[in-house]
């Protein structure tokens, strides 16, 4: 039993690793590939519009450079959703604190950040993990838990990392995961962090709120 287990936990990380792979060269071919082709497009438009001088023709023009600009900053957006290059390279909570911007704007929830404690450096895998679990709540939150508000504490000791979530919302029943893509998503979220090593823990309450707390060995 023990051996199908061990198995099933080396299959289920090589899968998580190469989606989150295959992630990173989406969100770099999005960002360095289609963007930069779409503000080539943009600096042609433009350049185009300054020689014509038909009003009607001009107006036209601009509004397709507006229209590719607006795209290339959705874009922008997109590929840093998809991996936020400063995970890498400043750590777990500055990449939070960047993707707590793009999702209150795209949400409208505002989001309440403390950390307490010294932030210590974390492998990549842990990072992507914890990262990838947080944004998953997060986005559970926007789609079933009816707030406005969510209040998010980074505590760091010498010994772990505790991260709490808390949404302010409607709460539901845990046996009910209202509906099976909630279900799936809870579920996903508890295998993240058991394969970085750590655990999920999520309790709630009708009328009151959702707590999701996370526990990552340092």
């Amino acid at each position: 039993m023990d051996d199908i287990l061990q198995t099933k936990q080396k299959i289920n990380s090589y899968i998580i690793d190469s989606q989150e792979e295959e992630i990173k060269r989406i969100a770099l071919e999005l960002h360095e590939g289609v963007g930069q082709n779409l503000y080539s497009i943009m600096t042609g438009l433009q350049f185009v519009e300054s020689g014509i001088a038909e009003q009607n023709m001009k107006s036209y023009v601009r509004e397709m450079s507006q229209l590719i600009e607006k795209t290339i900053r959705e874009i922008k957006l997109l590929s840093v959703e998809l991996h936020p290059p400063t995970l890498s390279t400043f750590g777990l909570l500055p990449a939070m604190k960047s993707y707590l911007k793009l999702y209150t704007s795209t949400f409208g929830i505002l989001v309440d950040l403390e950390s307490a404690g010294k932030e210590t450096s974390l492998p990549d895998r842990s990072n992507i993990a914890v990262f990838r679990v947080c944004q998953e709540a997060l986005v559970n939150i926007a789609k079933y838990a009816d707030t406005s508000k969510v209040k998010m504490t980074f505590l760091w000791t010498e010994e772990e990392l505790k991260i709490t979530i808390y949404d302010f919302g409607k709460g539901f029943q845990l046996e009910e995961q209202n509906g099976v893509h909630h279900s799936s998503g809870l579920a996903v979220m508890k295998e993240r962090m058991h394969l970085a090593g750590g655990m999920c823990t999520i309790s709630s309450k009708i009328g009151v709120g959702t707590s999701i707390e996370l526990l990552l060995p340092l």
